[in-house]
């Protein structure tokens, strides 16, 4: 859905201005109305200047940690018998010292006591809760099913956490070994090597070409350091501004999944992310061609999204979904031939699991593999550009009294 930019007033008569997403102005004109907002000003959220440069949203502060963790307590009061709003209004007094997470829970635990559907009530919070999200908890309200809902996106978001987490332990070690590295060579060139430029200007002898780059580079980082922060924001600024762009991210998004080694885990990352959401989405009851619509706009990967929009397409026309799949020659052989036996086979969300599992297992293993590639080639490269600092060193040394090698 489109992303809006709102200024309202609120019930105390403070001025709110944030982000959320709206089928169109009206329908959020008519949200804010109903959370008791008078508004000011709405504006599609690509018209604002710099837009892309900001760091995240102001109106999503709860974090998917809160989320989920909101899913798991919720799905534990229901089972203990609560009504919903009795079990709100339990989870609002155990986040009264998470200001943010409280005030949220807060105006969902007002909207169902005045009668609205959780799903609504999760709806108006401003993006907080995704569209995967919403419409489960809507196929539970429909089927009077909302714990058995709950358990399965409760396990979701488990998995896709546990996921992650996995990822990022995994990228500690070669995150660190680059950071020193960094600095070792930045701690050189700013301290050791200006320490020899004296001795070798008062040689007055022309330096080796070697020499020369190393205390050239010394010399511009003890004088234009300030520069690195202005380049490293400018840079970051400049990626982000392309990846705002729809058709610059889809340009990106394809070298993404040409680069070597990274490719290939993208493409495992995104078949396990595919999987994963379209299983859960089937096993509620959402129709495929409504889950597809919903896994498409879950994928990080545009290029990969568009090709699962070509899936819904076909899917539309009477096809399946296995050949779309095929023919984008994208998504790894295995999984197009798991999900094609469950399409005939009439099981495609318990085929779909299998995927995301057997591709959980497939990341783990790219990872470790990654690692090991990595950490000898950081620490060898390391070696190699320390040992040519010091054998420039030496070298003008030698040179500078008149020494045979």
């Amino acid at each position: 859905m489109p992303l809006y930019i709102y200024k309202a007033v609120n019930r105390e008569g403070e001025t709110v201005e944030e982000e959320r997403e709206a089928p169109d102005e009206g329908a959020l004109l008519l949200a804010l109305q109903g959370d008791g907002l008078l508004p000011i000003r709405i504006s599609p959220a690509k018209s604002r200047p710099f837009a892309w440069l900001k760091l995240g949203r102001r109106g999503a502060r709860v974090s998917s940690k809160q989320v989920a963790l909101f899913t798991r307590e919720l799905l534990t009061l229901l089972e203990a018998g609560l009504p919903l709003d009795r079990a709100l209004t339990v989870l609002l007094d155990l986040t009264a010292k998470e200001p943010e997470f409280n005030a949220m829970i807060g105006k969902i635990l007002d909207k169902v006591k005045g009668g609205a559907q959780l799903s609504d009530a999760l709806e108006a919070q401003g993006g907080v809760f995704s569209r995967f999200y919403l419409n489960l908890i809507r196929a539970g309200e429909a089927g009077g099913a909302l714990e058995v809902v709950l358990e399965r996106l409760s396990r979701f978001l488990e998995s896709s956490k546990e996921l992650r987490d996995t990822v990022t332990t995994a990228l500690i070690y070669p995150a660190i070994l680059v950071v020193m590295a960094i600095s070792s060579l930045l701690l050189l060139l700013a301290f050791v090597v200006p320490q020899f430029t004296e001795m070798f200007e008062s040689a007055g002898k022309e330096l080796p070409v070697p020499t020369q780059i190393v205390v050239g580079a010394a010399e511009a980082i003890r004088s234009y350091w300030w520069a690195l922060i202005p380049v490293v924001a400018g840079i970051v600024g400049w990626v982000r501004f392309q990846r705002a762009d729809p058709v610059r991210r889809l340009v990106w998004d394809g070298w993404m999944l040409k680069l070597p080694l990274f490719g290939d885990l993208i493409i495992k990352f995104q078949v396990a992310s595919f999987s994963r959401t379209l299983a859960t989405l089937l096993s509620n009851g959402v129709s495929l061609l409504t889950a597809l619509s919903i896994v498409k706009e879950t994928l990080d990967n545009r290029v990969v999204a568009e090709k699962i929009g070509l899936a819904a397409e076909n899917l539309k026309r009477g096809g399946g979904l296995s050949a779309p799949l095929m023919e984008a020659e994208l998504f790894p052989s295995l999984a197009v031939q798991m999900i094609k036996l469950g399409e005939e086979s009439g099981h495609l969300s318990e085929m779909l699991d299998r995927v995301a599992v057997t591709y959980d297992k497939e990341i783990r293993i790219s990872i470790q593999r990654l690692l090991a590639l990595l950490e000898p080639v950081l620490i060898v490269g390391l070696g190699i550009l320390i040992g040519g600092i010091i054998v420039s060193i030496l070298t003008a040394i030698l040179s500078v009294n008149d020494l045979a090698f």
